[in-house]
């Protein structure tokens, strides 16, 4: 019996030593690499915050929408019906009493749809509803992000910290209250979107346990970066600034004609038997094709995907940027890992990707090709 628990003892020993020699570094459990369950724990709560917010963002998006289809709807048949009774009270041979009623009736319902049409271009519905599906699709992006992190990763305290920035970033950028923080439909400039948060210096994961191979960067690849951030500088960021511009001022355009139109037929309305009847019932047919081409084309949406398009190029510049300004390559994002993630951002293949840097080394400002194929 001694002898078979001293042979039991040996082999438990030494397949213990076989297994423990098998173990790669990454696989052998160390106690101090254990994840932080407090980190956890504020990863998980910053979680529920985001996708209660994707919710209220879909949910409130939604309801803009629904907004601008039912005011467009409602201004239209407002105005539609003060033109009429405009042109009616002008051909009418009806008493005098009856034909007073109408010219009231007419005129006031031009003021209300001056009024609710002033409200509606200042608001931008359809453009209030493309800011919340614009965030509800970056809260969501934002997401994915953390539950990558709690995955294959042992989340650290700047981990913590960056989604809570980006999250309050994102509200900063998309906010849902109307009044008071409601973000500027007519600005005096075109900028590109911003939400992100300032890019922070921190020690990446590491992927390779090989200390040799800069965490897989080479100078091919930071020259092919810097090609990229310059076409996305020199060409995508500024058609879509440029676009965007374009779509403000039509924008602008159509705004003020809308209630201008529609206060011309109100005074037209006013005075029905003179040539100002002529003013009341064609101002209102204009007025219907005006805000029909703004709320139904819904003009605000267009510039705020334009806009938002520039601000997605300028976090792809500002994100290379960051990479390529950290001098030790060791706290930047493995280099093959991020040149994939480059590509699937542009829709582009990584060999499509190299070869739009190399023709762009080789053309400089010549190259007449966006980087982006995917919008």
């Amino acid at each position: 019996m001694k002898e078979q628990d001293v042979i039991n003892g040996y082999t438990t020993i030494t397949t213990c030593n076989q297994i423990e020699q098998q173990l790669t570094p990454s696989t052998k459990f160390d106690v101090n690499n254990s994840p932080d369950p407090v980190n956890i724990a504020k990863l998980y709560a910053i979680k529920e915050a985001i996708a209660d917010r994707v919710e209220m963002h879909k949910n409130i998006g939604e309801q803009r929408s629904q907004w601008n289809n039912m005011l467009l709807t409602s201004i239209n048949v407002i105005t539609l019906a003060a033109a009429t009774m405009t042109a009616i009270a002008a051909t009418s041979t009806v008493v005098t009493g009856q034909v007073f009623g109408l010219k009231i009736s007419s005129t006031l319902l031009y003021l209300v749809a001056t009024v609710m049409l002033v409200i509606m271009n200042k608001l931008q519905p359809s453009q209030l509803a493309e800011e919340q599906r614009i965030a509800a699709r970056l809260f969501q992006n934002l997401l994915n992000q953390i539950d990558t992190t709690l995955s294959i990763g042992h989340p650290v305290t700047s981990d913590v910290q960056e989604a809570m920035d980006s999250v309050l970033a994102l509200d900063k950028a998309y906010p849902l209250p109307i009044l008071g923080i409601m973000l500027d439909k007519f600005p005096s400039s075109v900028e590109p979107a911003m939400w992100w948060p300032q890019q922070r210096r921190k020690k990446s994961k590491s992927i390779s346990e090989n200390q040799n191979d800069w965490n897989g960067w080479n100078g091919k690849l930071e020259e092919e970066m810097r090609e990229i951030v310059g076409i996305l500088g020199r060409k995508d960021q500024e058609e879509y600034i440029r676009l965007g511009k374009k779509a403000l001022k039509l924008n602008k355009v159509l705004a003020i004609c809308g209630p201008l139109l529609t206060g011309l037929g109100a005074i037209g309305s006013a005075f029905v038997g003179s040539w100002a009847t002529v003013v009341g019932i064609v101002a209102g047919a204009v007025a219907t094709i005006v805000n029909t081409i703004q709320h139904g084309g819904q003009v605000g949406m267009v510039f705020e995907m334009y806009r938002n398009n520039a601000g997605f190029f300028k976090y792809m510049q500002e994100n290379i940027d960051f990479n390529l300004m950290e001098k030790d390559v060791e706290r930047r994002e493995n280099g093959e890992v991020f040149e994939l993630k480059v590509a699937l951002m542009l829709g582009r293949s990584l060999l499509e990707v190299r070869n739009l840097a190399n023709a762009s080394s080789w053309k400089g400002e010549q190259l007449d090709e966006s980087a982006s194929k995917l919008f």
